[in-house]
């Protein structure tokens, strides 16, 4: 009898968390309908998934400092708290109503549905064929996760140099506006979904998106002191690789959230599938980068490894839920190769990108896109190469003209003794490493 009621109590308890309201079911808690225990599996999972993509930034955030030096760590640190706060906030400000336009749309091209969230009683529970999936507040918190994301892309490309306000201003206007604008095309059912160009989870809907920006940001603000040195290229060593690893593998983990959650539904089989083909896209991409890197560079290099699983997570986060395992194995490989080859080419056109983020999120985020055309049947390859070509213009062209308007106003790069000396003291005031003397001879 205990145990009845103790039953009763958890389901109400977890009916409450998710949603689903308790009073009209507080008579029959043992009778939940089908349909009614769907919509409890659905919305458990989305904000599941939710979770675990929000603990993605925990793992930019460890992999970003741990692949820089010593002396800009807090200065890393605060950029990604600050980013998942600005990401979350616009996003409930204007980012959401003009991924999914309303009222104020201009055709297929731009449409805005207001400021704020919220939604009238009717509204509150997304359905599918009349099926209650997830409750408006979780289709929210879940796509606010994915804004922030572009962002930190960014953060990784110009690290080390970039001014904290300047670079806050720039992830401001371009989380809050250019990033959801671009997704609507899409996901908001804009013109690009109606010409048939698919981006499952975002391999360029926001990597790609994140790394135009990046690569805007880079070209402006030039290479860290020292790092080209008589026309040939110095390593700066990231001062932990063991935090750069944690860092990955947080990503990893929560990857199963981004692309699994982007199913929209609990369905298990085609949960558990996108699982699959993400897990083995990551570690063919682990194999590639690191099997090319060896034979280029004739030694083991573990940063290549770790940006190889990346690069096979954003190259299948396009199509995880329409290509086979088998394809999933070549996009990854094929994305560890490129992630290599990219990384060295940025290099020789010195475009200092410390952590490999435009090869990592915009090379294999390209890649992943076409890969839907290629290894799909149900996807043309010339409309995923329109879409990709369409989302590159766009998304470059506003991040060079929101970092050019920034450099001409408030500059870009912080001084010379600065960046020398280290953003931590100089931006900061405070070290990440106290009670260490820490010699740097850059």
């Amino acid at each position: 009898m205990k145990k009845s009621v103790l039953g009763t109590v958890l389901l109400l308890g977890l009916l409450a968390v998710v949603g689903l309201p308790v009073a009209s079911l507080a008579g029959e808690a043992a009778n939940v309908s089908g349909a009614d225990a769907t919509f409890v599996a659905n919305n458990t999972w989305m904000l599941v998934a939710t979770f675990l993509v929000f603990l993605m930034h925990l793992g930019f955030a460890s992999l970003e400092a741990g692949m820089t030096r010593a002396k800009n760590t807090v200065n890393i640190l605060f950029k990604n708290t600050a980013i998942i706060s600005i990401g979350i906030l616009t996003y409930a400000l204007v980012g959401f109503n003009l991924m999914y336009p309303g009222e104020f749309s201009l055709g297929q091209w731009f449409g805005f549905a207001g400021f704020g969230i919220g939604a009238s009683p009717e509204d509150m529970m997304i359905t599918e064929d009349g099926i209650g999936v997830y409750t408006y507040w979780t289709d929210f918190i879940f796509q606010a996760m994915f804004a922030a994301t572009a962002a930190t892309i960014v953060s990784g490309a110009v690290a080390e140099r970039i001014k904290l306000h300047s670079f806050l201003i720039v992830t401001t206007l371009y989380v809050a506006f250019v990033y959801p604008w671009l997704g609507s095309w899409q996901w908001g059912e804009g013109w690009l979904d109606q010409m048939g160009f698919y981006d499952f989870a975002g391999s360029t809907l926001v990597h790609s998106v994140g790394g135009w920006a990046a690569l805007a940001g880079v070209i402006l603000l030039g290479p860290r002191i020292g790092k080209y040195v008589n026309g040939t290229s110095k390593a700066i060593m990231g001062h932990n690789m063991p935090l750069a690893t944690i860092g990955v593998f947080l990503l990893w983990l929560g990857w199963f959230g981004f692309n699994g959650g982007s199913v929209l539904s609990a369905d298990p089989e085609a949960v558990s599938f996108v699982f699959v083909t993400t897990a083995i896209a990551a570690a063919a991409g682990v194999m590639g980068a690191m099997t090319l890197s060896w034979i280029i560079q004739k030694k083991p290099d573990l940063t290549m490894a770790l940006n190889g699983a990346l690069a096979g997570l954003v190259g299948i986060t396009a199509g995880a839920d329409v290509v086979s395992v088998t394809s999933a194995v070549l996009i990854g490989l094929i994305a560890g190769f490129l992630v290599v080859l990219s990384v060295l080419g940025l290099d020789r056109a010195r475009l200092d990108d410390p952590v490999g983020a435009i090869s990592v999120h915009l090379t294999c985020g390209i890649w992943g896109t076409l890969a839907v055309g290629l290894f799909s049947t149900e996807f043309s390859f010339l409309t995923q190469l329109i879409g990709v070509a369409a989302y590159g213009v766009t998304a470059f062209v506003a991040a060079l003209a929101i970092f050019g308007l920034v450099k001409a106003t408030i500059g870009l790069r912080v001084s010379e003794e600065e960046e020398l000396t280290g953003l931590d003291i100089g931006e900061h005031g405070m070290e990440a490493y106290a009670g260490f003397e820490i010699y740097t001879t850059q």
